[in-house]
């Protein structure tokens, strides 16, 4: 008896170290939040992707052991609710693994996830309306998780990035707690285009591995990250931060460490069939920016940089080009025909009276008619609709409350110039520089409108002094692309256009929308 108790006891102290590492892969101590957000009312078109990609992806966690709640187009309130239950159902040395789709931002070198109903126009809005990954990770750390996991296909274009001049393309590094594992779908400070597909790279990548036994995590990410990047011939290369100090396998196999519990048995993965997407739940609605309407900035604070769009083209050499080149008179050559316009007014007005973000401004309009902030808002957001008419009354009003509003001269400017009013346009692009020298947007509004009159020589003079103070600025590289072409430098505007257009692809859709091909 007393030689087997010696051996029993020796083999419980043999066994007992690794006891701890395993803490967070007993069964039923998995959890995760999966979210996948398309209905963003700002962008020209729901996301394709994400339903299809949370569907998936929670299917496939929870045949690998996790208590999985999936959320789809949550609002705010609704994302603040669903991160809520994650925390609480969180136990000490539990797995924790948030999977997110949809639209981020990157602001103040904070990564933001965005609902659907958020109301972006300055970068103030990104932490109100956001969420940040680091507070998420941070509080889900507090709860006790042993291991985090945060997986996020969000490094899409998206449609507020031209609204506030501190932009930063794409996603920031994350400063997160011991445990962590963290995975963006796209290099850091980059983005991609929603590709339209039934499921974005990542995922499709990101499934073929995770469903490989006796991978860790990491080699299961790293993996992730080759396969997207040879997919994309390295136009898409993921990035990846661990502090991982214990080995976790989604699918434990024959060399995982001893004693780890595999999840529980589940029937076999169906054969993939195509689905039809749930029911889109209609969040309330801000602005929706139309196909061809024109992306106007908001109002930024003046102490703010100018935005980076996208992940940088190939270095392009730009002349060295003096900021706020003199104004020009158009030339009298007929510019091309203008986008057609909305109908009068009043039907105009009535149309949009029921849009969540008009209504919201109007009220604030009809209770203090001299809310300056509020018509300027009620501008933008009829200029994006393609109400023109209408977006050129609240910029006069905005300019006669405040005739220094350099913002209101340069919206109103570019208003004028989409619908080919182009003499008065010119006048208020050049008092927002007079305003304020180099401001980038205005002299972006006034190539735009020189390129439309037919100045090409003006146009290209503007759009090199625009890309001089921010070289990614997609808008004066596709225009100063066809400025070239068209004035006999085609090599150098094939250059600039093809340039703009990896940056963009939606690029000569926009030029198109302003009457410009």
């Amino acid at each position: 008896m007393n030689i087997r108790f010696a051996l029993l006891a020796a083999l419980i102290l043999a066994i007992a170290p690794a006891a701890p590492s395993l803490a967070a892969e007993n069964s039923g101590s998995r959890v995760a939040l999966v979210i996948g957000n398309a209905k963003y009312p700002d962008s020209e078109a729901p996301l394709k992707e994400p339903l299809n990609d949370v569907r998936d992806v929670a299917d496939e966690l929870k045949h690998d052991g996790f208590d999985v709640e999936t959320g789809q187009n949550l609002t705010g309130e609704a994302m603040r609710l669903a991160l809520s239950r994650l925390y609480s159902r969180i136990k000490p040395g539990s797995v924790a693994l948030i999977f997110f789709s949809g639209y981020g931002i990157q602001s103040g070198r904070q990564s933001y996830l965005i609902p659907v109903d958020a109301q972006i126009w300055t970068e103030a809005d990104v932490r109100r309306d956001g969420f940040s990954l680091e507070t998420i990770l941070g509080e889900i750390n507090n709860r006790g998780a042993g291991i985090k996991i945060a997986l996020l296909d969000a490094s899409r274009r998206n449609p507020f990035e031209r609204r506030f001049r501190s932009f930063s393309a794409g996603l920031a590094p994350v400063i997160a707690p011991s445990g962590t594992l963290v995975m963006y779908s796209a290099a850091l400070s980059s983005v991609v285009s929603d590709a339209g597909t039934d499921h974005s790279l990542f995922v499709s990548e990101l499934l073929k591995e995770i469903r490989v036994p006796d991978l860790t995590a990491e080699e299961t990410l790293n993996r992730t990250r080759v396969g997207v990047t040879r997919a994309s011939r390295s136009e898409q290369v993921p990035w990846i931060s661990s502090s991982l100090a214990d080995d976790f396998y989604f699918i434990p196999g024959s060399h995982a460490k001893p004693g780890a519990v595999a999840p529980p048995p589940l029937p076999p993965r169906p054969v993939a069939t195509p689905a039809a997407q749930p029911p889109a739940v209609t969040p309330p609605a801000v602005a929706n920016k139309p196909a061809t309407g024109p992306v106007v900035a908001s109002k930024p604070p003046a102490t703010e940089a100018p935005p980076g769009h996208a992940t940088p083209p190939p270095p392009v050499a730009s002349p060295p080009a003096a900021a706020s080149p003199p104004a020009v008179t158009p030339q009298p050559a007929k510019p091309p025909a203008a986008p057609p316009q909305a109908h009068g007014d009043a039907k105009t007005a009535l149309a949009l009276a029921d849009d969540p973000t008009i209504k919201s401004l109007t009220a604030k309009i009809n209770t203090n008619p001299n809310d300056s902030n509020a018509l300027y808002r009620r501008g933008q957001v009829y200029a994006s609709k393609g109400a023109y008419s209408l977006a050129i009354k609240d910029f006069d009003a905005t300019i006669r409350l405040n005739p220094k509003d350099v913002e209101a001269y340069n919206n109103r400017c570019w208003t004028r110039t989409v619908i080919g009013d182009l003499q008065p346009a010119l006048r208020d692009c050049n008092e927002a520089l007079r305003l304020r020298p180099n401001f980038v947007d205005a002299l972006d509004s006034r190539g735009l409108l020189n390129l439309k009159s037919g100045a090409n020589k003006n146009a290209i003079a503007d759009f090199d002094a625009a890309l001089k103070i921010n070289p990614r600025l997609t808008s004066s590289l596709y225009g100063r692309g066809l400025a070239r072409q068209r004035n006999g430098a085609v090599e150098q505007g094939n250059l600039d256009i093809a340039n703009a257009k990896a940056m963009d692809p939606d690029i000569v859709k926009e030029f198109a929308g302003y009457g410009v091909h």
